[in-house]
């Protein structure tokens, strides 16, 4: 049975290296050896694949312009889950890259009903100040709000002439209660992938959109659709990476809709151990069972933790999880190991929050004067 993705898909897909042959993906994996000083997320595969990355890496070996294309949607609070693409976003910008950061106010209007003014006001609470807090410099990207991209809108407008609603239905699966907004925002979603290439901006040439499988959907069409308008507009199909969706706690997909699952930036202390203490493990039931047998990392989401957030070493990771692995580490004392270094990592962020609020300030009166 094929395997069914979509962007707003709440589902969590396991078996990636069926997705990389069932959607023509290549394996980001041959690719590390020639990248110069790849993060952790690279080492681990947790970037796992990608379309013509190949590109991004000719452009940064010989010092050449590049576009990175990212976008976030206020939804709900900012998770640990969300904090994958700002890593990815600061090594692409330590390497020469223009960043543009979209905020998809219309999306989030389209599919969870907020007002446009609600989704700005938690867009800049929620995800701006906790990005320029993680050490994303803003002041470095091109940051804007879909609602206010004339560009976007018009560019989206035109792409839209050459795109049939049979094909969106074979790339969304829309059922017949889908209303207009649902159908036509991919082409928002094209538009804002490809604008940077416009002559007004960027001009044509290589950009990538690193993000999560569920979104590639948009990905497939984006590259399409620029070849469709590769006369009238000289589009480089865009490139693309994909990182693993981080586990929730529970075992589920990381998503603001559970919170009972999920590490939110502004969680208490409190809050925090609750949620490890109560968190599905890959070890057995009892700690006789634990020293006898060992632990399966591989299943548990506290392990998940230290590999895509708290431990970036990766001798002190391997040290880990063999320690899990011969029942030397039981999970008590592993998730009392989380639970410590989540600590500490969210009190440095709550002091960097502080600052970086009067940041934004800034940010976004520069942003409202374009």
């Amino acid at each position: 049975m094929p395997i069914k993705i979509d962007p707003w898909s709440e589902s969590i897909p396991h078996d990636y290296a069926r997705m990389i042959e069932e959607f023509g993906i290549e394996s980001f994996e041959s690719m590390i050896d020639r990248i110069p000083d790849p993060n952790h997320l690279m080492r681990r595969k947790i970037v796992f694949g990608h379309r013509d990355f190949g590109r991004i890496l000719e452009a940064i070996q010989n010092g050449n312009d590049y576009i990175v294309m990212t976008g976030l949607m206020p939804s709900g609070r900012m998770h640990l889950g969300h904090k994958l693409v700002v890593d990815q976003l600061i090594w692409h910008l330590d390497h020469g890259a223009k960043i543009y950061l979209c905020v998809a106010d219309l999306e989030s209007h389209m599919t969870r009903g907020l007002s446009l003014k609600e989704a700005r006001d938690l867009a800049i609470e929620e995800y701006l100040v906790n990005f320029q807090a993680l050490k994303l410099d803003l002041n470095k990207c091109y940051l804007y709000f879909q609602s206010h991209s004339n560009a976007v809108k018009q560019l989206a407008f035109t792409l839209g002439g050459k795109v049939n609603f049979s094909e969106l239905k074979a790339i969304y699966g829309f059922a017949g209660d889908s209303n207009a907004s649902q159908i036509f925002y991919p082409m928002i979603d094209v538009a804002d992938i490809l604008h940077p290439q416009l002559d007004d901006f960027e001009g044509p040439g290589p950009s990538v959109v690193p993000v999560g499988i569920d979104q590639d959907p948009h990905i497939r069409l984006a590259r399409d659709v620029a070849g469709r308008f590769q006369r009238e507009f000289g589009f480089v199909p865009p490139s693309s990476t994909y990182n693993r969706l981080v586990p929730g706690l529970m075992g589920e997909k990381m998503s603001s809709s559970r919170p009972k699952g999920v590490i939110f930036l502004t969680d208490t202390i409190e809050e925090i151990k609750s949620k490890v203490l109560n968190a599905v493990t890959g070890g057995g039931h009892t700690v006789k069972e634990q020293r006898k047998e060992g632990g399966n990392p591989d299943e548990c989401s506290v392990y998940s933790l230290y590999v895509f957030h708290l431990i970036p070493d990766d001798e002190k990771l391997l040290e880990l999880r063999e320690s899990c692995e011969s029942g030397e580490l039981i999970c008590g004392d592993c998730k009392d190991k989380a639970i410590k270094l989540l600590r500490g990592f969210l009190e440095e962020h709550r002091d960097a929050r502080e600052k970086a609020r009067d940041e934004i300030k800034e940010i976004l009166e520069s942003e409202l004067r374009k």
